[in-house]
């Protein structure tokens, strides 16, 4: 059994990781390989147990946002191949190349000044070339005629600087998860391809090329090419509600806490900060050492639920920074130190991830990004917990 303070903690099933994993494999063509996004902190899921467990069940490359996260998951005996998805100062070129970290160049400026500091440290750095398709955000821009054909000569260039092994060649979609706006993917697709296609003409030909996000994963195979990034979708999340069931996913977090006192408060009683919540008769108030700081944000204050004993009770009142409170009125064995499940299962009762999202107006990429640092993550397999993950106490 792992100790852990049992105050708030965010349950990880490792299996549900694998299964995901298997499930997206299986989706994909002979020889397409996957890079398994696990940038902030794998999606708030615990980047070293969630790689571990993806390298052994077969994930080839794992995609991260900056050098520090790199340098977290090779610290934590990852050893394939990383990458950046987005910028490293140029002088970090010796610290990639000693680590066999590649860059994603998405410039003709930045490029250089990679290769400078590259040969100037007498190294040689992978990179990924990244296309602006139609992200707008970083990437060479390909939009248009004539983007299209400078995006082929800027590329051509950059592959012959010294100190650079070109080695892959990608772009993001903007929309893929968006039902009714397939039509810009494939314009996104097209144009990467005719920049792919422009280099292979001048003898360029760059031997891993990706598209896909988690959205086009499951739902473009014709554009899977050599690799897939998955991100949301490997921790049992859809990347937008429509496309449940595409894939069968199981969500791999689950946030519980704790009653740590109850009372019952007569006809009148106000509560939390603020008196926004009036009982209206007697009612049973469980308290919950659980609060904004942790993750769950003040705007669910009276309009939220959570799992008790298998049953939904309102939150009331406005949520503390640490605390918040529940109406378990008529719930029969709430006592101080019950299970609370903020998201997940509780026999038959469910609150999916989803659910949690749309009472703040967020997706669920971001709910589970933001579960606060002072909440453990404790790791379970085969039914038992094998690990737990505390950034307060290391």
């Amino acid at each position: 059994m792992i100790d852990f303070l049992k105050r708030t903690w965010a349950q990880i099933n490792l299996d549900a990781i694998q299964h995901n994993y298997e499930a997206i494999k299986a989706s994909l063509s002979d020889g397409c390989r996957v890079m398994a996004v696990v940038k902030a902190d794998a999606y708030g899921h615990g980047a070293g147990f969630v790689s571990r467990t993806l390298r052994d069940a077969g994930v080839s490359w794992f995609g991260v946002s900056n050098l520090d996260e790199a340098l977290q998951i090779r610290d934590e005996g990852i050893a394939e191949p990383i990458l950046i998805l987005a910028y490293t100062p140029p002088g970090q070129a010796e610290q990639l190349a000693a680590n066999n970290i590649t860059q994603t160049v998405f410039e003709r400026s930045y490029a250089e000044q990679l290769s400078q500091a590259a040969v100037k440290a007498g190294v040689t750095v992978r990179v990924h070339i990244k296309l602006d398709t139609g992200m707008s955000r970083i990437g060479f821009f390909c939009q248009g005629e004539q983007g299209i054909i400078d995006t082929v000569d800027e590329v051509e260039r950059v592959c012959g600087l010294p100190g650079l092994y070109p080695e892959g060649i990608f772009t993001h979609f903007a929309s893929a998860d968006e039902k009714k706006d397939d039509e810009y993917t494939l314009r996104q697709f097209e144009r990467f391809l005719r920049v792919t296609e422009g280099l292979t003409s001048r003898g360029i030909k760059l031997s891993i090329r990706h598209c896909c996000n988690s959205a086009a994963t499951m739902r473009f195979p014709d554009m899977h090419l050599d690799m897939v990034r998955p991100g949301i979708i490997l921790y049992g999340l859809v990347p937008s509600p429509w496309m449940d069931g595409i894939l069968p996913l199981q969500p791999a977090m689950e946030l519980k806490t704790v009653v740590s006192m109850t009372k019952t408060v007569p006809d009148g009683t106000s509560v939390s900060y603020g008196r926004t919540f009036n009982s209206k008769h007697d009612t049973t108030i469980a308290t919950l050492p659980i609060g904004y700081a942790d993750g769950y944000p003040r705007v669910m204050s009276n309009r939220a639920h959570m799992l008790v004993c298998g049953r939904r009770a309102p939150v009331i009142g406005r949520v503390c920074m640490d605390q918040c409170l529940l109406d378990v009125t008529g719930i029969d064995g709430v006592r101080e130190g019950s299970t609370v499940t903020v998201f997940g299962k509780d026999g038959d009762e469910c609150i999916p991830v989803e659910e949690f999202a749309a009472l703040q107006g967020t997706i669920n990429y971001e709910t589970v990004c933001l579960i606060g640092k002072r909440v453990p993550r404790i790791f379970r397999k085969g039914g038992q917990d094998v690990g737990k993950l505390n950034y307060i106490r290391i």
